[in-house]
């Protein structure tokens, strides 16, 4: 058994050792907002937190993870209480088929937890992993920016509408 906290739960994991993350977040816990994509680690679909570091999990074997915390894109909100980062990109229409954005939100996210006045060449640099076929990027910049001030204002303000803790 391995364990380990996934959005802020514990679980006893009874996959082998080796199984990459991504098919024990998908296939036992069920949470299916990481993707699938190149298996390699080189499309940034399938990007989760790791201790607050964005990693491939597609590649990341469950032993890598063993007693530390992983967050998903179900971990920044829910489809009732969408966090910042996920309301940011709804509001930008950032999504055209949305396969990445999964993602692109948490590579986002990591980038914000450790630099919340993130430049644009910033953004980018941290999104460079993640591929997007459907020509977003624009959109993509305009939500991260959008949910750098909404974070920082909740930041500001701890009692503020739509702060997370």
């Amino acid at each position: 058994m391995v364990k380990l906290t996934v959005n802020g739960k514990q679980h006893e994991i009874s996959s082998e050792p080796d199984t990459p993350l991504l098919y024990v977040l998908r296939d036992e816990l069920e949470l299916n907002g990481a993707k699938f994509g190149c298996g390699l680690g080189q499309c940034g679909a399938c990007t989760v937190l790791v201790d607050g570091n964005p990693v491939f999990s597609c590649v990341t074997p469950l032993l890598v993870v063993a007693g530390k915390t992983v967050t998903t894109v179900e971990g920044l909100g829910s489809e009732r209480e969408p966090g910042p980062m996920q309301r940011a990109f709804i509001q930008e229409q950032a999504a055209q088929c949305g396969y990445c954005i999964p993602g692109m939100m948490m590579r986002a996210h990591a980038l914000l937890q450790k630099n919340p006045r993130a430049s644009d060449a910033d953004i980018r640099a941290a999104l460079q992993p993640n591929l997007c076929r459907c020509g977003t990027h624009m959109r993509i910049l305009r939500a991260v920016r959008r949910a750098a001030e909404t974070m920082r204002t909740a930041q500001a303000s701890p009692h503020a509408h739509g702060a997370v803790p």
